[in-house]
């Protein structure tokens, strides 16, 4: 009998978003399957900034944190 429990899978994904100035936001994505598409992601980013849950700046990068 194992006394340790499987974790389950992640249900959203985090990446951490660069900006020109130095400055660092994070984005969560829930969507595992849209996680996997830089392309996709590069989209929600930009999308998201639109709304204004990311600050407003230059992306240099977007690099998966978990």
């Amino acid at each position: 009998m194992s006394m340790f429990r499987k974790s389950s899978p992640a249900k959203s994904v985090i990446f951490a978003v660069n900006y020109d100035d130095a400055r660092t936001a994070y984005l969560w994505i829930d969507n595992p399957a849209k996680a996997s598409d830089n392309r996709a992601v590069s989209l929600i980013a930009r999308a998201q900034q639109e709304k204004g849950s990311l600050p407003e700046g230059t992306i240099t990068s977007i690099k998966r944190v978990r």
